[in-house]
């Protein structure tokens, strides 16, 4: 994990150096201060001259400054480490999620996968700003600070020995005790999120099914699972303070004591008083050392199960890539499946789609209706590899989709999926998706086969026109007009629409065909469909019945061997009748 998340640093290396050389230099300085302080209170106390003092207290200044000077490039440095570390582990989370087939996709949820890029970086990033600075500070404050303690006086820095373990020991029960609440903690973020993201897409059918009440409390019983959680972590981190002042004030007392005792005893010969001031100092330091690395150990508790869910991700390997020496051209639209058969994943108990055999010429405009269930989104999904096949093979131009390169293939594959998103931007924005480098001419007249263009002129800003987030501001039927002209820009040698007509009225589904026809002749058009209407043309009709394949044929030769076809198209045409009645 560790070695994965470190190729995250990248050109960050020399601030990542940077912040930690000047951290050990500060701290050094700061064990200075208080053993040149001890010496000045001695020549005080001999009765030195003014001179004297004055250059005890320059250098005090002096290394006062210069303490500040190696603080403040340390913070500089690590603030430039660690966001940057952060920036780049989002970059390559995202571009590892951009290359995941929907198998991969399918392993994370939407909203684990945006608690991974947010929540657990941020903790990462935390993490990887204490392990290079505060994580650097404090063993080295530990050691240099008992280091001048045992220098200064042997026998009183014993009382260390004493106290430091006790707060040690205290300290590691209170960070292993909260460390299983923090590893714990993140499946419930994700639940939490999940909550939030279906509320925010879905509010319209909230709202409408008046659902509010029983979505809050779902949302209150999400955001208490994971306040109760933080609240035990914090009840058991709560006591690290109180140890602490406990540990401090023993410290004080016993150094105090053992101290001034040897003062006495020995008539400063042994210890002075600014020495003992000074192992004061240094027993301060290193408690405030020891709890700061206790907080540490917590931060990184955290980072650590975060660590593990960000790898996850940078890990997993794409099941669907290029091969070598992968074909470059697709020849034609043709399209052949033979004896495939498919499922989700290996663990599934059926499959999604059996024995599936079927050819589709090049230029042919091909139907499919079923009910819902009968695979029909499954089956296009494998001719553009949005999935592989379990078993079988699906051919394109003559050619198996596993041997062609990834990016040629799905530009040659126009996919109108069921579920049509649009992306903030302009309309031409979102068109170019289709082809970046389409003109303003291109671009309405393709919007006028897709039948968009007439609505779009109709706005005042007309192709420029701000599309919110997920196209919130246009119509279902606009915006499934607007996704087939993006698609058709890709100028790809097959066409599918995926249910993607369902919200425009039959005399413009007529129309969009209509225009298929004359404008992409060429070009294999495959139209999955509720209404018979809008395939009762196509050369040839699938009929889909749990994953399998029922009939194929023309409308007539539908209407005679196939009794789910029949079944459709009376109740349809019994529908119409009765709506025109």
């Amino acid at each position: 994990m560790i070695k994965q998340l470190l190729k995250s640093v990248r050109e960050y290396k020399l601030s990542s150096i940077l912040a930690p050389t000047f951290v050990a230099a500060e701290v050094i300085v700061e064990c200075i201060l208080p053993f040149v302080t001890a010496k000045l209170v001695h020549n005080i106390e001999i009765g030195c001259d003014m001179s004297t003092i004055i250059s005890y207290g320059l250098l005090l200044v002096a290394l006062a400054f210069t303490s500040l000077a190696f603080g403040a490039l340390s913070g500089h440095f690590c603030a430039i480490a660690a966001c940057g570390f952060a920036k780049n582990l989002r970059h390559d989370m995202y571009c590892s999620i951009g290359s995941f087939s929907f198998t991969n996709i399918d392993k994370f949820s939407a909203s684990s996968l945006v608690t991974r890029l947010t929540t657990d970086v941020m903790n990462v990033q935390m993490s990887y700003m204490m392990i290079i600075r505060t994580a650097v500070r404090a063993p080295l404050m530990i050691i240099f600070a008992l280091t001048m303690a045992v220098i200064v006086s042997p026998s009183v820095s014993l009382s260390f020995a004493v106290i430091v373990p006790f707060l040690a020991i205290g300290l590691g029960l209170i960070v292993k005790n909260a460390w299983g609440i923090f590893h714990a903690v993140f499946k419930k973020y994700d639940a939490l999120n999940n909550s939030i993201q279906e509320n925010v897409s879905g509010m319209r059918v909230v709202k409408a099914f008046v659902r509010e009440e029983y979505e809050t409390e779902k949302f209150n019983k999400a955001s208490d699972d994971v306040c109760a959680d933080f609240t035990r972590a914090e009840k058991i981190l709560a006591l690290n303070n109180p140890l602490m002042q406990l540990c401090m004030n023993a410290l004080m007392v016993s150094v105090s004591f053992i101290g001034s005792y040897t003062i006495i005893k020995t008539q400063g010969a042994a210890l002075q008083v600014g020495e003992l001031a000074a192992l004061i100092t240094y027993g301060v330091q290193i408690l405030m050392s020891l709890m700061m690395l206790s907080m540490i150990i917590v931060m990184i508790a955290m980072s650590v199960a975060s660590g593990k869910r960000i790898t996850e991700v940078l890990t997993e390997k794409s099941s669907i890539t290029s091969p070598e020496n992968a074909l470059t051209e697709v020849s034609d639209g043709s399209i052949v499946f033979e004896n495939v058969s498919f499922k989700y994943s290996e663990s599934a108990e059926r499959f999604a789609l059996s024995d599936i055999d079927l050819t589709i010429a090049s230029g042919e405009t091909v139907g499919i209706i079923g009910g819902t269930g009968s695979s029909k989104t499954s089956l296009i999904q494998l001719i553009s590899r949005l999935y592989d096949v379990t078993s079988g093979s699906v051919k394109v131009g003559g050619e198996d989709v596993r041997d062609y390169d990834l990016e040629v293939l799905r530009n040659n594959v126009a996919v109108v999926l069921q579920k049509n998103i649009l992306f903030s931007g302009t309309i031409k924005d979102n068109l170019r998706w289709g082809d970046p480098n389409a003109t303003d001419e291109e671009m309405e007249r393709i919007c006028k086969l897709a039948q968009a263009d007439e609505f779009i002129q109709k706005f005042p800003d007309k192709y420029d026109t701000y599309i919110e987030q997920g196209g919130a501001n246009v119509s279902g039927g606009q915006k499934q007009r607007l996704c087939i002209a993006r698609a058709l820009l890709k100028k790809p040698k097959i066409l599918i629409l995926d249910d993607s007509t369902s919200a425009v009225d039959t005399k413009t589904d007529a129309l969009i065909r209509r225009a298929f026809a004359e404008e992409i002749p060429g070009t294999t058009k495959i139209i999955i469909a509720q209404r018979i209407s809008s395939v009762q043309d196509a050369d040839k009709i699938i009929v889909m019945n749990n994953g399998t394949i029922e009939s194929v044929g023309s409308h007539d030769e539908l209407m005679k061997i196939s009794p789910i076809y029949r079944e459709v198209y009376e109740s349809q045409v019994k529908g119409g009748d009765g709506e025109n009645e």
